[in-house]
């Protein structure tokens, strides 16, 4: 677990910090911006209940409130630049990614001038309120996860309405995408950055997307995409030879039984299909199920004439010894060859991953004030999570740093001390007898 920082706490990492951002922020241009951005991010790092900039400001008590909005809302710095920077940090200090986990965030707003907000699926209150919502892409590894790119979701309303996006500052080529077309897009961005391919986990918003998938499968990135118990597929290859009658038109395609729902061929599978797997050992135990594997074609646009030569994926399917019946379905493919069935714990284990993004989500925003930003315009939006994403690899990279080799590689900013005689804590690599 990250956690925000006390002041003392601060100062003993200051040097790291510095040197942290050394690397990121003279992409921002000015020195004055560099001397914001650490700033911001250290209000950012601080503890307390607000990470709005005039709480932030006060805590900090030498920050100018004024000077921080105006950096985070108008000043012109490419918010994708530094995301790169970034991007290479956590790549260099986490190493090899596990898995890429994709899925959505929400903000809940009182008003209707936040860049984006609109009446829609909001997360955070588990119902349809006002509020904005993002797609993110989170690189996940032994050491945790760290977001690497976000997209902000605007609904339609808001891209046809010219006068509305030009107050919110929103550029005008920026036109409207679907939730899993900024996935595919953060994908496409992270590939071009250099981050190594790993096998893309998400929710059914991007699995029950036939077009999503077929992108990855372009890309040679492996998935295991969660989708609905509706969805329709066949078990056996619906791309058998056309029979031809010798009167009328030839067919062009086959014609095609019916397919049948996930959750219909789930609940027909025989006991012997089901196996109790053990895929981690988390925090309360080992995790456990029984699950299912085997081999099916997506049905997607079948009744429209769509080519009958369906890619073959695999259907991951859990049930719990305890549940009345199926509790999770994935889809799920091995990138480049899909022949032979995919190793069973390796494919949860990818299918699972989404809990590290869910405690993402939570630790940026319990922690950094990730949905605390109370400006409006797009500019604005990009740069807070852009500087919480440069917290939350910092914390992420300290994280790292303690766990490897902290005790025994005292780096500027914190000297070693004759009385330490244990590792530190496991959360920020600080020395205890000089931390209160």
């Amino acid at each position: 677990m990250l956690c925000a920082v006390n002041s003392k706490q601060l100062a003993v990492i200051d040097g790291r910090l510095e040197d942290f951002l050394s690397r990121i922020t003279p992409v921002m241009g000015r020195v004055e911006r560099r001397q914001f951005a650490k700033t911001y991010v250290s209000g950012l790092l601080l503890d307390g209940d607000r990470k709005s900039i005039e709480p932030m400001a006060a805590r900090m008590g030498h920050a100018d409130g004024q000077a921080l909005q105006q950096f985070v809302s108008q000043s012109p710095w490419s918010s994708a630049e530094v995301q790169r920077r970034v991007l290479q940090e956590i790549v260099t200090g986490l190493g090899e990614p596990e898995v890429w986990v994709i899925d959505e965030t929400s903000f809940p707003k009182a008003g209707g001038h936040s860049v984006g907000v609109a009446r829609q699926d909001c997360g955070a209150l588990g119902k349809i309120a006002n509020c904005q919502v993002a797609v993110s892409l989170h690189w996940a590894g032994a050491h945790g996860g760290c977001p690497v790119g976000w997209k902000l979701f605007l609904p339609e309303s808001w891209l046809e309405d010219a006068e509305r996006a030009r107050r919110a500052g929103i550029p005008a080529e920026v036109k409207f995408a679907s939730k899993g077309e900024l996935a595919l897009a953060l994908v496409d961005e992270a590939l071009a950055a250099g981050l190594p391919p790993a096998a893309v986990t998400a929710d059914s918003f991007s699995g029950d997307a036939c077009d999503f998938r077929a992108a990855l499968r372009e890309r040679g990135l492996p998935y295991a995409l969660k989708v609905e118990p509706s969805t329709g597929a066949w078990e056996q290859n619906p791309a058998v030879p056309v029979v031809q009658s010798g009167r009328g038109r030839p067919r062009k395609h086959p014609h095609l039984p019916d397919p049948r729902s996930l959750g219909r061929i789930a609940a027909e599978l025989p006991v012997t299909a089901w196996q109790e797997v053990q895929w981690r050992v988390g925090t309360k135990g080992p995790q456990c199920s029984r699950f299912a594997l085997l081999e099916v074609w997506a049905s997607h646009d079948w009744k429209r004439g769509a080519e009958a030569a369906r890619p073959s994926e695999w259907l991951l399917l859990e049930w719990p010894a305890e549940a009345a019946s199926p509790s999770d379905y994935w889809i799920c493919h091995g990138g480049t060859d899909q022949r032979t069935a995919p190793e069973l714990r390796r494919q949860i284990q990818v299918a699972k991953a989404r809990w590290r993004i869910e405690q993402d989500y939570r630790e940026l925003k319990e922690e950094l004030g990730l949905d605390h930003f109370e400006g409006r315009s797009w500019l604005g939006w990009q740069h807070h999570v852009t500087l919480v994403t440069i917290a939350f690899a910092f914390l992420r990279l300290e994280q790292a740093r303690a766990k490897k080799n902290f005790w025994c590689d005292f780096a500027p900013g914190a000297p070693p001390d004759a009385n330490l005689a244990h590792p530190p804590s496991p959360l920020l690599p600080v020395v205890p007898n000089q931390i209160s």
